[in-house]
């Protein structure tokens, strides 16, 4: 069973807070229905999209599971749920969840049979094929990477993943390519559990290295990034989170028949 979602404060937006363990044991129910679901994530970056497009927002309002990736919006979770976090004796940040804190915990999944791997390039898409087989070895796993991502390439898998027929569809093209994708393709996808999972299809092969989970649980993820991608995280930053402020302030100040829209 997936728990409801919670608001998360000054953000603006619901989430549906689980631990490791009990997503693999939401992973099964949703698999076991045998429809489509997706599987996000939100994090300033998606929520900063979430409140400037139409189409982004769309998506995670009918997503089955909103997990919470990202240090400041489990934090702020947790600040307005700690009742619920004081008789578990944990804190929020055992909530957040990114995409490699579950995927090695993958195997748990009870009837997993079928899963698809789409992303990153050619080198690297088969590395972490390589990898998930000996995490779900009662599964076959397949994939097709996503460099150079166009209508055409686009085009090839949805004809492959209605052959192949998964349960579960790691896709990790990026933010806000992979969601795009997910808003304009769910119809013609096969039915399966669709997971948006960023960059950590590289992760699982190693091509790109893994902060230490310790920097995590501090929230000081963003700096191991910084120091490695500049530029590619200092845009996200350094203007992303003022971008996201002034969203905040419109949409506070907006009449409330026009929020959520």
């Amino acid at each position: 069973m997936i728990p409801d979602r919670q608001r998360v404060p000054v953000l603006d937006v619901d989430a549906t807070p689980l631990r490791v363990n009990e997503l693999i044991d939401a992973l099964h129910g949703l698999i076991a229905t045998g429809t489509t679901r997706t599987v996000l994530g939100h994090n300033l970056h998606s929520i900063t999209l979430f409140h400037s497009r139409a189409d982004f927002r769309s998506l995670y309002d009918q997503s089955s599971v909103i997990l919470l990736d990202g240090a400041p919006v489990a934090m702020l979770w947790g600040l307005a749920h700690k009742r619920q976090l004081k008789p578990l004796g944990q804190g929020p940040m055992a909530y957040r969840l990114g995409s490699m804190d579950w995927i090695p915990a993958l195997g748990g999944v009870k009837g997993l049979e079928r899963v698809a791997v789409i992303g990153a390039g050619r080198a690297a898409n088969t590395q972490a094929v390589a990898r998930l087989r000996t995490i779900i070895p009662d599964a076959t796993v397949d994939g097709m990477p996503g460099e150079g991502w166009d209508d055409e390439l686009e085009m090839a898998v949805v004809e492959w993943l209605d052959r192949f027929r998964p349960q579960l569809v790691l896709l990790g093209l990026g933010m806000p390519l992979q969601e795009t994708v997910l808003q304009r393709r769910l119809i013609q996808f096969p039915p399966a559990v669709y997971c948006a999972v960023g960059g950590a299809i590289e992760q699982v092969a190693g091509v790109q290295k893994l902060a230490p989970r310790w920097l995590g649980r501090l929230g000081l993820e963003w700096a191991w990034r910084l120091v490695l991608h500049p530029g590619r995280v200092a845009y996200r930053v350094f203007v992303e989170p003022w971008k996201l402020a002034g969203l905040l302030i419109r949409r506070h100040f907006q009449p409330s028949q026009t929020k959520g829209k």
